[in-house]
């Protein structure tokens, strides 16, 4: 008997901690009256009980204890929801890498190329926690829209980002 509050507690008949349950399971919606009319009992036997046996301050520390093992089970599934995609990524990262490899650049497009580069470098960006994350578009800012250039003014525009792209992992080595 005893321990916590929502389990029956010491000199509560059996009678009385079974209607508890039955009040405490009503959930937020609970009273004594409903309870009492779904064990067709009194309402003022199940009132009695429910000031000797405290059931008000009971059900609420259950339905904290609810809330506290619902957010804990919650918390463990997002734990290993993000093992499951870390392992796929994983895994996508390895066939990626493996296929990028045995790409040859010169049968990519010059928007295919940029778009390689727009990805990586915000792949980059998000593992050492830049903020904001690159969104994989440029800013208006810093070029025209990639689909509308021609393919020599790609050229020109990858051209320009590597050399950048050289010149940053320069200073980043110094």
């Amino acid at each position: 008997m005893s321990g916590d509050p929502w389990n029956r507690q010491e000199g509560e008949s059996s009678a009385a901690f079974a209607a508890f349950v039955i009040y405490r399971d009503l959930g937020l919606a609970r009273s004594v009256t409903k309870a009492a009319r779904q064990l067709d009992k009194s309402r003022s036997l199940l009132g009695r009980w429910s000031r000797t046996y405290s059931w008000v301050m009971r059900a609420a520390a259950y339905d904290q204890e609810q809330d506290r093992v619902f957010l804990a089970e919650r918390r463990q599934a997002r734990r290993d929801i993000a093992q499951r995609h870390a392992k796929l990524a994983q895994a996508f990262l390895g066939k990626a890498v493996a296929r990028l490899q045995s790409l040859d650049p010169r049968e990519l497009s010059p928007a295919d190329l940029l778009r390689y580069f727009q990805v990586a470098a915000e792949i980059e960006r998000r593992a050492v926690g830049d903020e904001p994350p690159f969104t994989g578009t440029l800013p208006q800012d810093e070029g025209p829209d990639v689909a509308s250039l021609t393919d020599e003014e790609r050229r020109r525009r990858m051209d320009q980002l590597r050399r950048e792209l050289e010149r940053r992992l320069a200073e980043a080595d110094r």
